[in-house]
């Protein structure tokens, strides 16, 4: 696979929303937007039951943002309208009447976390380390920081944002409540996903809704608050210091 895509499958009630990037799944604007579209669909089409989000290929579940795009920006509001892309998906994931189960098979950068963080219930492999990797380009975790911190609590959150070069096992990401569950294999990791999947597709559509509704109390003020978070990103990226950081980050072997 070389081309980046966004897709989606419906078949038996279950809306498979899967997004590739030959870089690792980084994800640059256009799959953002995208994204937030195929979410947005499906929680406005009847035929959808469940939504499984999921990237394409088997060792890098999202790397976050698209490094290429971010030195590319040159001013503020190119800066705000980059990053509310992923306030985009976000607020999509959030307000969506669907459950969405996150399929998680392999490692989870900046954004990626923050995916990660909205989805529903997170199954996962091993393999499935988490960094918020933000601050060591000189930027912040604040765009997803809101859904990591809702996941996982402040001071697992903490714990990340600050210690931004390090990664955090999938046992440890299990055990502050990023993922429901993990597993050995991408078969097993499959198995688990489709069959929870098949159960929520047989599911009381109105009770799964009123439940996502109970569960994301709280967060009704994040379509303002991402966009002003967004805003902060916009601006620091355009310093020096994180230019400088990202090439380094870029030229790395």
């Amino acid at each position: 696979m070389s081309e980046s895509y966004v897709k989606s499958h419906i078949e038996h009630g279950i809306n498979t929303i899967e997004f590739f990037h030959p870089q690792s799944n980084s994800l640059p604007g256009k799959i953002l937007e995208e994204l937030a579209r195929e979410i947005h669909f499906a929680g406005t089409h009847d035929d959808t039951k469940v939504i499984i989000l999921k990237s394409g290929g088997e060792k890098t579940f999202c790397s976050g943002a698209s490094f290429d795009e971010l030195v590319a920006i040159q001013d503020e509001k190119e800066g705000l309208q980059f990053f509310s892309g992923f306030a985009n998906v976000i607020n999509a994931m959030r307000k969506c009447p669907k459950f969405i189960i996150g399929r998680i098979q392999g490692r989870c950068v900046g954004g990626g976390v923050g995916l990660a963080s909205a989805v529903d219930y997170a199954i996962a492999t091993s393999r499935a380390e988490v960094k918020l990797s933000e601050l060591a380009v000189g930027i912040g975790p604040f765009v997803v920081g809101p859904a990591v911190e809702r996941k996982i609590g402040i001071g697992p959150f903490t714990a990340l944002a600050i210690d931004a070069t390090s990664w955090r096992s999938t046992d440890w990401a299990k055990r502050k409540g990023l993922f429901a569950e993990v597993h050995e294999s991408i078969e097993n990791m499959d198995e688990a996903v489709y069959r929870l999947a098949n159960i929520l597709a047989h599911s009381n559509p109105d009770a799964m809704a009123e439940m996502k509704t109970t569960f994301w109390s709280g967060t009704e003020h994040w379509d303002k608050l991402l966009k002003e978070r967004a805003a902060i990103s916009g601006k620091l990226v355009l310093s020096d210091f994180t230019k400088n950081a990202i090439e380094k980050f870029k030229t790395k072997p």
